[in-house]
């Protein structure tokens, strides 16, 4: 089996590579690779590589910087994701693509469905959500999983940034106004694995086409989620000893966060008969892990 992934360098598709990397050929590129932001690039090199199977890992994720750089946002984000599709077609092969909690505005009190209606605070969440549409509207074999607050042991995330800033500081503070489900990258990764069925010469789907929440379960700010690493970490160069919550307003950015953006993942426990973890056991796995 030959699976194509996009976005080798960011950590979603290292994880992905890892986990397929031992039974199937797997040909992962980064942006260097595979410029995304250039349509005809993405044809010439989807077409020489003749995938069986396509999983979009690489987005444009700089939520701040989407703001000035809109357009290039929406290229990689919202356009590429419409032309991988068109090849998969064209190949007849699934194609899986990977968006985000921030197609949510956040006014919700209760976890989002699949169903729910969409509205993206900023650039970055207006971008992926034209990247489901893309896909959605274009492929025949398809899944697209919305994923939700990533982190994992490599590459860059909230996670190993708090890690970091706990050696460098002595005072740390982190909002504690937005909610929503820190999700290791492993799971989403066993969850694509789950999905698919690769025993033959040509790949299926295990489930429907169609769009996906995949999330850990459970509720807890960002603030929450920094002292939950702090917590179950022990680090000799540590220097802060507790962390201070504070309002969005007190750390503003360029882009708007939704203030609650969590998941409801019922839909993908009922088609693959599985109970996503809890957000609190796997940060435990995957600090155990390090």
């Amino acid at each position: 089996m030959k699976i194509l992934i996009t976005g080798k360098n960011g950590q979603l598709g290292h994880e992905l590579a890892a986990a397929f990397s031992p039974k199937h050929e797997v040909i992962a590129l980064d942006r260097s690779e595979l410029d995304l932001s250039q349509p005809d690039h993405i044809i010439k090199n989807v077409r020489a590589i003749k995938p069986d199977l396509i999983l979009n890992a690489a987005a444009y994720t700089a939520v701040d910087l989407a703001e000035k750089e809109a357009e290039l946002a929406v290229a990689i984000n919202g356009i590429a994701p419409g032309v991988l599709a068109e090849e998969a077609n064209r190949l007849d092969v699934p194609i899986i693509h990977y968006s985000t909690d921030y197609v949510f505005d956040g006014a919700a009190t209760a976890p989002y469905q699949e169903t729910d209606a969409v509205a993206p605070l900023g650039i970055y969440g207006k971008s992926k959500l034209a990247g489901e549409i893309a896909v959605a509207s274009t492929a025949k074999r398809y899944l697209i999983m919305r994923v939700s607050w990533l982190y994992g042991n490599r590459r860059q995330n909230f996670m190993l940034t708090m890690l970091r800033l706990m050696r460098e500081r002595e005072n740390l503070s982190v909002v504690s106004d937005q909610f929503g489900s820190p999700t290791w990258v492993r799971l989403v990764a066993n969850t694509t694995e789950r999905a698919l069925n690769l025993s033959s010469n040509k790949p299926t789907l295990k489930i429907e086409d169609g769009l996906y929440h995949v999330a850990a379960i459970g509720v807890t700010s960002w603030h929450g989620f920094a002292s939950a690493i702090l917590a179950n970490t022990n680090d000799a160069g540590r220097r802060v000893q507790n962390i201070r919550a504070i309002a969005s307003s007190e750390y503003p950015t360029p882009a708007k966060r939704p203030a609650y953006s969590v998941l409801n993942c019922g839909k993908i426990e009922a088609a693959l008969n599985c109970k996503m973890p809890t957000w609190n056991a796997q940060l435990l796995e995957c600090i155990a892990e390090r």
